[in-house]
């Protein structure tokens, strides 16, 4: 190490001897021009092999290996690290070799082969061949090789090769090549090779190779590639390739086999089973058994119709309805409620 950084004095005082009044002092201790070393302020271009006592540098901060310490200081301008440099906090462009990084935040651009982090927040465009992550929120445009994570909320727009996530919110567009999750609320379109999951609220559209899940509401269109699932009220259109399942269910849900909610008031379609759990369908059902264990008010059409209370129409070969009275409770084709 100390070779390289007396190869880089050199190199500056060659520069320093070109250009004399490259570099001065100005009356607040900074130094203006061309600095070598670890010198805490700099207005101008700054070399030096790892970073100790960095205050601040406006412009150009040149360092071959990352801070001590969980680095420290200011840099407005740009970082480059051959391979990777950091500070506390870095406003402008940062480009590492390897890699990236700040102690607290970091806002405008930063690329890096390896990685892109920070302590805290990130805004603006982050590339990270393997990952790129914020401790906290994470603001504008990223891109992780692997992944990309934030311990807080995502906004914007991110991509990661493996996956994509936050431990609260996502806004935006997240797509994760095997998934997309977050440990809050959705609002925006999210797309994963495996799946997508959020444990609030999702309002948008959602796309997961096998699946899609929400511990809440989902509002809006949810594709998943065996099924949907929404732990509260789904709003919308619902497309599983085995099923779809929520606790209440207003829109229309397609399943592959079946549709399941205690309530629904809009449309069930699948090609096995239907089914209400003690509450009601207000809309159509269709399916090879619609099974409706509470009150149908609407339409049902398949092989076998099952409602404990029918105040509709079921059509189909056996039509069951318990609350009609005996010579009508099941019947043929076509059934009604008769009343008693």
């Amino acid at each position: 190490m100390r070779y390289i950084d007396a190869a880089l004095r050199a190199v500056t005082l060659t520069l320093l001897t070109a250009f004399p009044l490259a570099a001065q002092v100005d009356s607040g201790g900074t130094t203006v021009g061309i600095a070598i070393g670890d010198v805490p302020r700099v207005k101008g271009l700054r070399l030096n092999f790892r970073d100790r006592n960095l205050v601040r540098v406006d412009g150009v901060n040149v360092t071959i290996w990352n801070p001590y310490g969980e680095g420290s200081g200011v840099v407005r301008g740009v970082a480059l690290g051959l391979p990777v440099t950091g500070a506390a906090i870095i406003e402008g462009v940062g480009v590492g070799i390897l890699g990236v990084g700040a102690r607290d935040n970091l806002s405008g651009i930063a690329i890096g082969l390896a990685g892109v982090g920070s302590g805290r927040d990130i805004t603006g465009l982050i590339v990270g061949g393997l990952g790129a992550g914020a401790g906290h929120d994470l603001r504008g445009v990223g891109i992780g090789g692997l992944g990309l994570g934030s311990g807080g909320s995502l906004h914007g727009i991110f991509v990661g090769g493996l996956g994509a996530g936050a431990s609260e919110d996502v806004t935006g567009l997240a797509i994760g090549g095997l998934g997309v999750g977050a440990g809050g609320s959705v609002k925006g379109i999210l797309a994963g090779g495996i799946g997508v999951g959020a444990s609030k609220d999702l309002t948008g559209i959602a796309v997961g190779g096998l699946g899609v899940g929400v511990g809440n509401d989902l509002t809006g269109i949810a594709i998943g590639g065996l099924g949907v699932g929404s732990g509260g009220t789904l709003h919308g259109l619902a497309i599983g390739g085995l099923g779809v399942g929520a606790v209440t269910l207003h829109g229309i849900g397609i399943g592959g086999l079946g549709v399941g909610a205690r309530d629904a008031q809009g449309a069930m379609i699948a090609v096995a089973w239907n089914r209400i759990e003690h509450g009601t369908l207000r809309g159509l059902s269709v399916s090879s058994f619609n099974q409706i264990k509470g009150t149908q008010r609407g339409l049902a059409i398949g092989i076998v119709n099952y409602a404990e209370e029918l105040h509709g129409v079921q059509i189909g070969l056996v039509n069951i309805a318990r609350n009609n009275r005996p010579g009508a409770r099941v019947l043929p084709i076509v059934n009604v409620h008769s009343g008693e």
